[in-house]
Protein backbone atom coordinates (compact mmCIF):
# COMPACT_ATOMS: atom_id res chain seq x y z
CA UNK A 1 0.00 0.00 0.00
CA UNK A 2 1.51 3.22 -0.89
CA UNK A 3 1.70 5.96 1.38
CA UNK A 4 -0.69 8.63 -0.79
CA UNK A 5 -3.24 5.43 -0.47
CA UNK A 6 -2.72 5.28 3.36
CA UNK A 7 -3.09 8.79 3.27
CA UNK A 8 -6.67 8.78 1.25
CA UNK A 9 -7.94 6.04 3.28
CA UNK A 10 -7.21 7.98 6.66
CA UNK A 11 -9.22 11.15 5.46
CA UNK A 12 -12.29 9.06 3.97
CA UNK A 13 -12.12 6.96 7.57
CA UNK A 14 -11.80 10.45 9.23
CA UNK A 15 -14.72 12.18 7.31
CA UNK A 16 -16.98 9.17 7.81
CA UNK A 17 -16.43 9.10 11.32
CA UNK A 18 -16.82 12.67 11.65
CA UNK A 19 -20.07 13.26 9.51
CA UNK A 20 -22.87 12.02 12.09
CA UNK A 21 -21.46 14.83 14.33
CA UNK A 22 -21.59 17.68 11.61
CA UNK A 23 -25.32 16.80 10.30
CA UNK A 24 -26.48 16.39 14.04
CA UNK A 25 -29.51 17.97 14.61
CA UNK A 26 -30.12 20.14 17.35
CA UNK A 27 -32.37 19.76 20.21
CA UNK A 28 -34.65 22.50 20.03
CA UNK A 29 -38.09 21.71 19.06
CA UNK A 30 -40.93 23.74 19.75
CA UNK A 31 -42.48 27.43 19.13
CA UNK A 32 -40.45 30.15 17.85
CA UNK A 33 -40.75 33.93 16.57
CA UNK A 34 -38.77 36.36 14.97
CA UNK A 35 -38.73 39.60 12.87
CA UNK A 36 -36.73 41.42 10.30
CA UNK A 37 -35.93 43.82 7.30
CA UNK A 38 -34.25 44.28 4.25
CA UNK A 39 -35.06 45.29 0.87
CA UNK A 40 -37.12 44.30 -2.05
CA UNK A 41 -37.17 44.12 -5.49
CA UNK A 42 -39.14 43.80 -8.64
CA UNK A 43 -38.61 41.28 -10.94
CA UNK A 44 -40.50 42.17 -13.76
CA UNK A 45 -40.11 44.85 -16.83
CA UNK A 46 -42.11 48.00 -16.40
CA UNK A 47 -45.10 46.64 -19.42
CA UNK A 48 -45.68 43.52 -17.14
CA UNK A 49 -46.37 46.28 -14.16
CA UNK A 50 -48.48 48.50 -16.33
CA UNK A 51 -50.84 44.90 -17.47
CA UNK A 52 -50.81 44.62 -13.95
CA UNK A 53 -52.07 47.77 -12.38
CA UNK A 54 -54.08 47.83 -16.06
CA UNK A 55 -53.00 51.85 -16.58
CA UNK A 56 -52.99 51.98 -20.45
CA UNK A 57 -49.44 53.82 -20.52
CA UNK A 58 -45.87 52.50 -20.31
CA UNK A 59 -44.57 56.41 -19.75
CA UNK A 60 -42.98 55.53 -16.60
CA UNK A 61 -39.76 54.13 -15.01
CA UNK A 62 -40.15 51.96 -12.13
CA UNK A 63 -38.31 52.51 -8.99
CA UNK A 64 -38.70 49.26 -6.64
CA UNK A 65 -35.59 50.07 -3.86
CA UNK A 66 -37.88 50.17 -0.58
CA UNK A 67 -37.56 48.60 2.63
CA UNK A 68 -38.94 45.13 3.49
CA UNK A 69 -40.43 44.62 7.43
CA UNK A 70 -41.60 41.12 8.23
CA UNK A 71 -42.96 39.43 11.51
CA UNK A 72 -42.99 35.20 12.28
CA UNK A 73 -43.87 32.96 14.46
CA UNK A 74 -42.77 29.35 14.00
CA UNK A 75 -43.50 25.81 15.20
CA UNK A 76 -40.38 23.36 14.79
CA UNK A 77 -42.18 19.97 14.83
CA UNK A 78 -38.61 18.20 14.16
CA UNK A 79 -35.24 19.10 13.52
CA UNK A 80 -35.92 19.08 10.09
CA UNK A 81 -39.38 19.93 9.35
CA UNK A 82 -40.99 23.33 10.80
CA UNK A 83 -44.11 25.50 10.04
CA UNK A 84 -44.31 28.99 9.98
CA UNK A 85 -47.11 32.00 9.93
CA UNK A 86 -46.18 35.58 8.58
CA UNK A 87 -47.00 39.02 7.75
CA UNK A 88 -44.72 41.15 5.67
CA UNK A 89 -44.79 44.94 4.69
CA UNK A 90 -43.25 44.42 0.80
CA UNK A 91 -42.80 48.27 0.68
CA UNK A 92 -43.55 50.73 -2.23
CA UNK A 93 -42.82 50.29 -6.08
CA UNK A 94 -43.15 53.68 -7.50
CA UNK A 95 -43.48 54.40 -10.95
CA UNK A 96 -42.12 57.73 -12.26
CA UNK A 97 -43.51 59.56 -15.15
CA UNK A 98 -42.94 62.77 -17.18
CA UNK A 99 -42.53 65.74 -14.41
CA UNK A 100 -44.30 65.75 -11.66
CA UNK A 101 -47.00 62.52 -11.70
CA UNK A 102 -46.06 59.27 -10.28
CA UNK A 103 -48.26 56.39 -9.39
CA UNK A 104 -46.92 53.96 -5.94
CA UNK A 105 -47.83 50.52 -5.49
CA UNK A 106 -47.83 49.55 -1.90
CA UNK A 107 -48.15 45.72 -0.88
CA UNK A 108 -48.13 43.74 2.04
CA UNK A 109 -48.87 39.83 2.42
CA UNK A 110 -49.50 37.14 5.18
CA UNK A 111 -49.24 33.40 5.17
CA UNK A 112 -48.24 30.38 6.31
CA UNK A 113 -44.66 28.39 5.09
CA UNK A 114 -43.92 24.45 5.20
CA UNK A 115 -40.32 24.79 5.93
CA UNK A 116 -37.44 22.32 5.19
CA UNK A 117 -34.36 22.41 7.60
CA UNK A 118 -30.90 20.66 7.21
CA UNK A 119 -28.95 21.26 10.43
CA UNK A 120 -25.43 21.09 9.47
CA UNK A 121 -24.11 21.75 12.75
CA UNK A 122 -25.86 22.52 16.47
CA UNK A 123 -25.52 26.39 15.72
CA UNK A 124 -26.33 26.91 11.92
CA UNK A 125 -29.26 25.40 9.66
CA UNK A 126 -30.15 26.01 5.86
CA UNK A 127 -33.72 25.80 5.08
CA UNK A 128 -36.05 26.00 2.30
CA UNK A 129 -39.52 27.16 2.63
CA UNK A 130 -42.60 26.91 0.46
CA UNK A 131 -46.37 28.39 1.30
CA UNK A 132 -48.88 30.29 0.39
CA UNK A 133 -49.77 34.13 0.55
CA UNK A 134 -52.87 36.50 0.63
CA UNK A 135 -51.34 39.93 -0.65
CA UNK A 136 -53.03 42.81 -1.32
CA UNK A 137 -51.40 45.75 -3.22
CA UNK A 138 -52.66 49.26 -2.56
CA UNK A 139 -52.46 51.97 -5.80
CA UNK A 140 -52.62 55.43 -5.48
CA UNK A 141 -51.79 58.08 -8.10
CA UNK A 142 -50.18 61.34 -7.78
CA UNK A 143 -50.68 64.24 -9.76
CA UNK A 144 -48.66 67.00 -7.67
CA UNK A 145 -51.16 68.35 -5.21
CA UNK A 146 -53.95 66.02 -5.96
CA UNK A 147 -54.16 62.55 -5.49
CA UNK A 148 -56.22 59.77 -7.27
CA UNK A 149 -57.10 56.17 -5.92
CA UNK A 150 -56.72 53.58 -8.43
CA UNK A 151 -57.92 50.28 -8.50
CA UNK A 152 -56.60 48.57 -5.68
CA UNK A 153 -55.21 44.41 -6.47
CA UNK A 154 -55.03 41.21 -4.50
CA UNK A 155 -55.04 37.52 -4.55
CA UNK A 156 -53.59 34.51 -3.10
CA UNK A 157 -50.31 33.41 -4.77
CA UNK A 158 -47.48 30.86 -3.72
CA UNK A 159 -44.37 32.27 -1.73
CA UNK A 160 -41.10 30.64 -1.50
CA UNK A 161 -37.64 30.69 -0.64
CA UNK A 162 -34.30 29.81 1.42
CA UNK A 163 -31.73 30.92 4.00
CA UNK A 164 -29.62 29.81 6.50
CA UNK A 165 -29.94 30.21 10.29
CA UNK A 166 -27.80 31.04 13.22
CA UNK A 167 -28.71 29.31 16.31
CA UNK A 168 -27.76 30.73 20.03
CA UNK A 169 -30.21 29.13 21.90
CA UNK A 170 -31.93 30.21 22.87
CA UNK A 171 -31.37 33.17 20.20
CA UNK A 172 -31.83 32.42 16.60
CA UNK A 173 -30.70 34.89 13.51
CA UNK A 174 -31.26 34.15 10.12
CA UNK A 175 -30.60 35.86 6.48
CA UNK A 176 -32.97 34.81 3.81
CA UNK A 177 -34.07 35.17 0.31
CA UNK A 178 -38.22 34.81 -0.82
CA UNK A 179 -39.96 35.56 -3.86
CA UNK A 180 -43.64 36.72 -3.19
CA UNK A 181 -45.15 35.90 -6.40
CA UNK A 182 -48.46 37.91 -6.29
CA UNK A 183 -48.85 37.63 -10.22
CA UNK A 184 -47.22 37.04 -13.45
CA UNK A 185 -46.42 40.36 -13.88
CA UNK A 186 -45.99 41.45 -10.36
CA UNK A 187 -43.43 39.31 -8.37
CA UNK A 188 -41.38 40.82 -5.72
CA UNK A 189 -37.92 39.39 -4.61
CA UNK A 190 -37.03 40.30 -1.14
CA UNK A 191 -34.19 39.79 1.24
CA UNK A 192 -33.99 40.29 4.58
CA UNK A 193 -32.12 39.13 8.03
CA UNK A 194 -34.14 38.55 11.08
CA UNK A 195 -33.31 38.16 14.94
CA UNK A 196 -35.92 35.72 16.62
CA UNK A 197 -36.59 33.58 20.19
CA UNK A 198 -37.21 30.39 20.83
CA UNK A 199 -39.13 29.14 23.86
Amino acid sequence: MTLRTLLTASVATGLCASAPAVLAAPDGEGLYLGVGTGFSSLENDRDEVENFIESGSDDFDVDDDDNVFKGFVGYELTPYFATEVFYADLGRTRLKGNGIANTDLESSAYGVNLVGQLPITPWFTAFAKAGVAQWETNVDGNLGNASLDLEDNDGTDPVYGVGAQFNFDPFLVRAEYERYDLDSDYQIDTFTASAGLRF
